[in-house]
């Protein structure tokens, strides 16, 4: 069977570096006041979030201490 074959040859827009239109694109729209109010909330809470987790998990992960108590089991092995 025969290929149906392009009338056009799309060719040269792989092998130009970049793509360049005579079309302009409209200028993007301004953020509002209430959108980056939000977004800056949205990222302290995340720092915040981290900072929190990073403050209550280092006592955790410190292996310096030797452990104040010791274990001791309840069932006796003499009876």
């Amino acid at each position: 069977m025969f290929r149906r074959r392009e009338s056009v040859p799309f060719s040269f827009v792989a092998e130009a570096e970049r793509f360049r239109s005579n079309v302009t694109p409209p200028p993007r729209e301004r953020a509002s006041v209430s959108q980056l109010a939000g977004r800056s909330l949205v990222g302290l809470t995340l720092v915040a979030g981290f900072a929190g987790s990073l403050l209550l998990g280092l006592p955790a992960l410190d292996t310096g201490q030797a452990p104040s108590h010791s274990q001791h089991s309840e069932a006796s092995p003499n009876r």
